[in-house]
């Protein structure tokens, strides 16, 4: 019975902050938008030796980028002031800022200089920020004396391969969510279901703080969702897709259900397998198998409309999401 009344109050908490996040953001966005028209931090969408994406991206070109400020800085201002703790939320909440930061540089330096950071020292600062966390999961959260979960199958003792795993699913995460933020509002409905699915997972097993965490980011995400649908009014840019990925992966290893994490966000994962099949079909055949990579833009090259290409999207997220939640609540042991 105590167990029930604690799981009810967490819910009870869980919702409420998240609607305080949702109402923040949408508070504030009137300041962000306004500053970011007014300064023109407009979208350079070109690319070269890149005609169709050129073409699908054309009338983006200028649209103000850095819509992501409003879901991290709001999930950060909600959880300093309600849910800071060592245990649950220190390293989610430092991984989301310091890598909104990078993102945010990069999103300076593209709009200012026309072109953004370059990618090797990108790779190399997402490798620093996720080498700081993995020593911090390992070290300071104690993690090196436990298993790593795999479901209907149970722990499995990995030791300073933590810290490797670790690292790996940061980056990738970063990168694969970097990826898929292409079109309006298809990242930020990805994302939304992934954070809600951690959100139900971590306030199962117990882990309240994380589970209100995520919450918080599903609010602040509505919120963004709000403008970003087609049309947008602005786009994530990297500092919200580098932030949301870097804290995804974080969130999964936190949970120990870091094994569904490739379940719950099939498209990412979609998304960046087109891209990396794309580069090698070109590098052997000699041409390219999907019109446009990511796979988002082939099929926009075929005739979908975007917000067709962005629904069906979602829903096939919406169906993996479900079945990753099956397979975290249902295949302990």
């Amino acid at each position: 019975m105590e167990l029930i009344t604690f799981s009810l109050n967490s819910l009870e908490k869980m919702l409420l902050l998240s609607f305080i996040s949702f109402v923040l953001a949408i508070a504030w966005t009137p300041l962000l938008t306004n500053l970011l028209y007014k300064y023109k931090l407009g979208k350079q969408a070109k690319k070269e030796n890149a005609p169709v994406f050129n073409s699908l991206n054309k009338d983006k070109m200028n649209t103000p980028t850095m819509g992501g400020l409003l879901i991290w800085v709001t999930t950060a201002i909600v959880t300093l002031i309600f849910n800071l703790s060592r245990e649950a939320t220190w390293l989610p909440l430092f991984t989301l800022v310091v890598t909104g930061i990078l993102g945010l540089a990069d999103d300076l330096a593209n709009v200012l200089g026309k072109k953004g950071i370059r990618a090797r020292y990108k790779l190399f600062w997402q490798f620093i920020i996720a080498a700081v966390g993995a020593w911090w999961f390992y070290v300071k959260l104690e993690w090196g004396a436990k298993g790593i979960h795999i479901p209907g199958f149970g722990d499995f003792s990995i030791g300073f391969w933590f810290i490797p795993l670790f690292i790996f699913v940061i980056v990738a995460t970063i990168n694969a969510v970097n990826i898929t933020d292409g079109l309006d509002g298809l990242a930020g409905g990805l994302l939304m279901l992934s954070f809600f699915a951690y959100a139900l997972i971590a306030l199962v097993h117990g882990q309240t703080g994380i589970a209100i965490f995520c919450a918080s980011i599903t609010g602040a995400l509505l919120a963004f969702l709000w403008f970003n649908i087609y049309p947008a009014r602005f786009i994530m840019g990297d500092t919200g897709s580098t932030a949301l990925g870097a804290t995804l992966g974080v969130i999964a290893m936190l949970t120990n259900s870091v094994a569904i994490l490739p379940i719950i966000g099939f498209v990412f994962v979609f998304e960046t397998l087109s891209v990396i099949i794309q580069f090698f079909w070109k590098k052997f055949f000699g041409h390219k198998l999907f019109l446009s990579s990511p796979i988002h833009h082939h099929l926009e090259a075929y005739g979908w409309p975007e917000p067709k290409v962005v629904m069906r999207l979602w829903v096939l997220g919406a169906i993996f999401t479900v079945v990753g939640l099956i397979m975290a609540l249902f295949g302990r042991g």
